[in-house]
């Protein structure tokens, strides 16, 4: 193939696998606590990282990490002390850290908002070497943090109350959650970009929920989708000149259709076999 000929390729085809297996990763997790759109405030934040990079002649994708982990254990100390103002202090945070971006840029030598197109939107030519250094980094611990501790991340998800009395530490994994989702969009965004990533961490998600039951099979084939639809959107991108994340999400939404479309005789043979399973059971218990 032509297109591993080109060394910009081969860093934005490892970022996009890098970016596929993270962002379902921890959406499953997002998801199954609804928090779906907890992704797309961390981008709105991240901005301000981005900008300030520029300002201060550092690296964009670590300081929008630095700024995305603060912003993120911000939106989970609000969230869990559960006040009725905790909806306005989030989008207090979310816009102030989109603000925060735009005014910080222009304050960069040389920095307008035409710097930031390509970490709003992702862009396959711009992924550098130390880009992808900082993304394996990043995606490394992702992957530790969501595979590794995916019981205690489970329980904690599915009932805090149940989890704190199983003597889980319950805060500490709630911010391990919030600090992992700020890192994921990081990974996504040089591929994906800040606005698009809560896509990929949920979409994936959804189309995977169609056609599984329990929560390993659905994080399983969600990375998988994430995958698939992360190299195929990349590579399409190189052929017909596109933005990567409006590529690579659009091709998650329809593999969302299609598995919707397929979950629909999928779930009435599920219904079929229940009921002749039910039936057995009845006439046994008739002939007892």
């Amino acid at each position: 193939m032509d297109l591993l000929d080109y060394a910009f390729m081969q860093r934005a085809l490892l970022a996009a696998v890098l970016v596929g297996v993270t962002a379902p990763a921890i959406g499953t997790y997002l998801v199954q606590r609804r928090q779906a759109v907890m992704g797309d405030g961390i981008g709105h934040v991240a901005m301000t990282g981005v900008a300030l990079g520029f300002l201060l002649n550092a690296s964009p994708v670590w300081m929008a990490t630095l700024v995305a982990v603060i912003g993120a254990v911000g939106m989970e100390l609000i969230r869990s002390r559960g006040k009725t103002s905790g909806d306005i202090a989030l989008a207090m945070l979310f816009y102030g850290g989109l603000a925060g971006g735009v005014i910080i840029i222009n304050l960069a030598p040389g920095g307008s908002t035409a710097n930031l197109t390509s970490y709003l939107f992702g862009s396959i030519t711009t992924v550098s070497a130390e880009d992808v250094t900082a993304v394996v980094i990043l995606a490394a611990f992702v992957i530790a943090v969501t595979l590794g501790l995916r019981r205690q991340l489970f329980a904690v998800c599915q009932d805090e109350e149940f989890a704190r009395v199983t003597g889980l530490p319950v805060r500490f994994l709630n911010l391990l959650i919030a600090v992992t989702a700020a890192v994921t969009v990081t990974v996504a965004m040089r591929i994906v970009g800040l606005l698009l990533v809560s896509a990929m961490m949920v979409i994936p998600v959804a189309a995977a929920q169609r056609v599984t039951r329990g929560f390993t099979a659905t994080l399983s084939v969600a990375m998988v989708i994430g995958v698939l639809v992360s190299l195929s959107g990349t590579t399409l991108t190189y052929y017909i000149d596109a933005p990567s994340g409006g590529t690579i999400v659009l091709l998650a939404i329809g593999v969302f259709m299609v598995m919707t479309a397929l979950s629909t005789p999928l779930a009435r043979r599920r219904a079929n076999a229940a009921r002749a399973a039910e039936e057995v059971c009845t006439r046994d218990d008739v002939k007892v």
